[in-house]
C-alpha cells in the first residue's frame, strides 16, 4: 500500500474542495487550483478530509498514482492557504532584473534586454538582486522559475548568471600560466 496515499489530507477552515469527475477543484483565500485525476484514482471528501483511493492497490503503477495524487492534492491545499514562492538570485556585473506590470525585464549581458511575460496566477517582486516568483500552483511557480533561470544559467568559471537562492555553484579553476615557459 502507498504510505503517502493512504494518509488523509486535511482541508482547513476557509478552504473548499469540490470533487468533480476527473478532477478536484480546491478554492481558498489565495485562489483556486484544479488538480486533474487519473482514471484509476478516486477522491472522496468527508468532514474536512480528502481521501484518495485507487482501483487496483496491488498494481505498482496504481500505487504510484495513489501517492502522486495525494501529494498533488496536498500541494493544492497548501497553495490556496499559504502559497508557494521561489527566489532567484541575479549575480554578475551589470546583470539586473525589473518588473514592469505583468512583464519581467532581464538585463543579463546580452546586447538586448530579455522580456518575459508572467502567466496568469503568478506574481513577481524584485528586491536588490533577488527575484521572487510566487503563486498558488506549485508546478507553475517552479516552471516559471526554471524558465527564468534558463535565460542565463550560472557560469561555471565566474558564477555569474541566474541561480536559485541557496544554490551552490562549484566553480571550476581557470587556466594556469607556467613560469618561465616560452617558445
Amino acid at each position: 500500500m502507498s504510505r503517502i496515499g493512504k494518509a488523509p489530507i486535511s482541508v482547513p477552515a476557509g478552504v473548499t474542495a469540490a470533487v468533480e469527475p476527473g478532477r478536484v477543484v480546491v478554492r481558498g483565500p489565495k485562489g483556486e487550483v484544479t488538480v486533474p485525476l487519473h482514471a484509476h484514482v478516486t477522491v472522496t471528501a468527508d468532514g474536512g478530509m480528502l481521501r484518495v483511493m485507487v482501483v487496483r492497490p496491488e498494481a505498482k503503477s496504481d500505487r504510484a498514482l495513489w501517492g502522486l495524487s495525494a501529494r498533488l492534492l496536498q500541494n493544492a491545499v497548501t497553495g490556496v492557504t499559504a502559497g508557494f514562492e521561489r527566489k532567484l538570485e541575479i549575480s554578475g556585473v551589470g546583470y539586473r532584473v525589473e518588473v514592469k506590470g505583468r512583464s519581467v525585464v532581464f538585463h543579463l549581458g546580452y546586447s538586448h534586454p530579455v522580456t518575459e511575460e508572467l502567466p496568469e496566477g503568478i506574481s513577481a517582486a524584485v528586491e536588490k538582486n533577488t527575484l521572487t516568483v510566487g503563486g498558488v500552483d506549485k508546478q507553475l511557480v517552479g516552471a516559471v522559475a526554471a524558465r527564468f533561470r534558463s535565460l542565463r544559467k550560472p557560469d561555471a568559471y565566474h558564477g555569474k548568471g541566474v541561480r536559485y537562492a541557496g544554490e551552490v555553484i562549484k566553480l571550476k579553476p581557470g587556466k594556469t600560466v607556467k613560469a618561465g615557459g616560452g617558445a
